[in-house]
């Protein structure tokens, strides 16, 4: 965080309405809600993912999730491309400007994840997390950042970690700890770098697990669950914070419990998944 980090939440949700998000991945998951929150206030969203036929165990595509955008009253448009690749993100880039006329906000979501210890991890796996996590958010906030200093409301909203140096988080995964670090490198470099052109550059992570179908597909995710809180707790968290002013919310690591205590939430037990059972706090807090 920079020594003169803004923090001040304070959400206008009709600030969102006309607003157009680019966002890598988004077809599922926590991105997927993020995407129908921010459409739910009438926002323009630009997807950029791989998903374009059926998975055979996880429901849904870009395409499902464009058709969930507009029916929730948001704007959707799908960019089938591969945020590694320079010439796919400039595609989905023009698309938002060409369609929309121009970009208010980038949202890196799409992650790679693999927990093995070193020993265990082989580098085409190493590789893939370095390229989609690290090297893809650096590259569409790049690629985005033109347009960003056009907008009247810019905002880069980055799903990573707070840095957490305890040998810990580096000891248990470190291929994985050092790209999501990474992520969140790019948070600090830039909330630094545009401190004084009004962009909002921060990074949001849950509290607590969270219930993703992904989580469920793995062995012993429908105990896993039952700890865990439903992803709208992480969408109201993220159109929180991009609904606020810019230029007095940059340079933060936000857990969404962080944010949604700042917008006058008080009772978070509506978003757990079991009330009874005892919540699973994240990993890197």
């Amino acid at each position: 965080m920079t020594e003169d980090s803004r923090n001040t939440i304070n959400p206008q949700p009709q600030t969102l309405a006309g607003k157009t998000i680019v966002m890598s991945g988004g077809s599922r998951g926590i991105g997927l809600s993020i995407a129908l929150q921010a459409a739910k206030s009438g926002a323009n969203l630009v997807l950029l993912s791989k998903t374009d036929t059926p998975h055979p165990s996880l429901e849904g595509t870009i395409h499902t999730a464009v058709e969930q955008i507009n029916q929730a009253g948001g704007t959707g448009l799908a960019v089938v491309g591969d945020v590694r690749k320079d010439e796919d993100v400039a595609r989905m880039v023009d698309s938002a400007v060409q369609r929309f006329g121009g970009i208010d906000i980038v949202i890196n979501n799409a992650s790679a994840i693999n927990l093995a210890k070193t020993d265990d991890v082989d580098m085409k796996r190493y590789d893939l997390m370095m390229d989609i996590n690290v090297r893809g958010a650096f590259l569409l906030s790049k690629t985005a950042l033109p347009h960003l200093r056009k907008s009247a409301h810019p905002h880069i909203l980055t799903l990573s970690p707070p840095l957490n140096l305890d040998p810990r988080w580096a000891g248990v995964h470190l291929a994985y700890t050092m790209s999501k670090y990474g992520m969140s490198m790019t948070t600090l470099g830039l909330a630094e770098e545009l401190k004084d052109e009004g962009i909002g550059v921060n990074s949001l992570w849950p509290a607590t697990l969270i219930d993703t179908a992904a989580i469920r597909n793995l062995p012993g995710g429908g105990t896993m669950i039952k700890g865990a809180r439903d992803a709208r707790i992480v969408a109201e968290a993220a159109t929180a914070i991009l609904a606020s002013d810019p230029r007095s919310c940059s340079g933060n690591f936000f857990t969404d419990e962080q944010v949604l205590s700042a917008a006058g939430v008080t009772d978070f037990d509506a978003y757990a998944t079991d009330p009874a059972s005892q919540l699973v706090p994240d990993i890197f807090l």
